[in-house]
């Protein structure tokens, strides 16, 4: 296992120094950011495996960071903020954040959720899953990043490119629910607009690929009302 590596974002240089080396006492490595933009962009530089991240910031809020950044990554958010009202906790817990802590904080209780969350996400979660060059190993199936290939059971199968794409953006984000609108949006790269039956479609389609028993998935779920998930396992 890596090295882990917290990213801490906060408009307050003190607050962002103080946080670093609590981190750095404990044996974590620490990247700075001092708004959401400069946040996101350290994203494209460096392997984060948690975000500390406050709301209230010039140029981009946490909240619209965190938007941003779950578009495309399931690192752990945890929300930083002075606000303590229940509506604002529920709104960054709703739009992907992973845990909320309001200031002023209590260092050993931050350290432990750091921990939690690091813990769940580096031995549990995605990036357990991760493999040398990218790819993505999920029980008997093995995602190919570099050839764009899937294995299933140590047998090759042949997916069209909008199937492989759907599939990597299920696999990369296991256990997260996307919607057939995400899903076509993120994939396609068009705005969505009934477009329920064509991702229906191709699901089926990857089903029939990767499944034992395409009527009983283990691994690519329906979320009735809601959308389609990739099963952690």
């Amino acid at each position: 296992m890596s090295q882990q590596k917290v990213l801490v974002v906060d408009d307050d240089r003190a607050i962002v120094g103080a946080v670093s080396k609590l981190l750095q006492h404990e044996g974590i490595e620490t990247v700075c950011a001092y708004n959401g933009k400069e946040a996101v962009e350290k994203l494209s530089d460096e392997e984060i495996h948690l975000i500390i991240l406050d709301i209230m910031m010039p140029e981009m809020d946490g909240i619209s960071a965190t938007i941003n950044i779950r578009n495309g990554r399931n690192i752990p958010i945890i929300l930083l903020s002075a606000k303590t009202e229940e509506s604002d906790k529920v709104l960054g817990l709703s739009i992907g954040a992973d845990d909320y802590i309001t200031k002023p904080f209590s260092p050993p209780e931050l350290i432990a959720r750091v921990k939690s969350q690091l813990r769940r996400y580096m031995s549990l979660g995605d990036y357990s899953n991760r493999l040398v060059g990218g790819d993505i190993r999920m029980g008997g199936l093995l995602l190919k990043s570099d050839e764009r290939s899937v294995v299933v059971e140590g047998e090759t199968v042949k997916l069209t490119a909008k199937e492989y794409s759907i599939l990597e953006l299920l696999m990369s984000n296991a256990g997260r629910v996307f919607s057939a609108e995400q899903i076509y949006e993120k994939v396609w790269h068009e705005t969505a607009y009934a477009v329920e039956n064509t991702v229906m479609v191709h699901i089926r389609r990857i089903r029939e690929k990767i499944e034992i028993n395409p009527r009983e998935p283990k691994y690519l779920k329906v979320v009735w009302g809601v959308g389609y998930k990739m099963e952690k396992i």
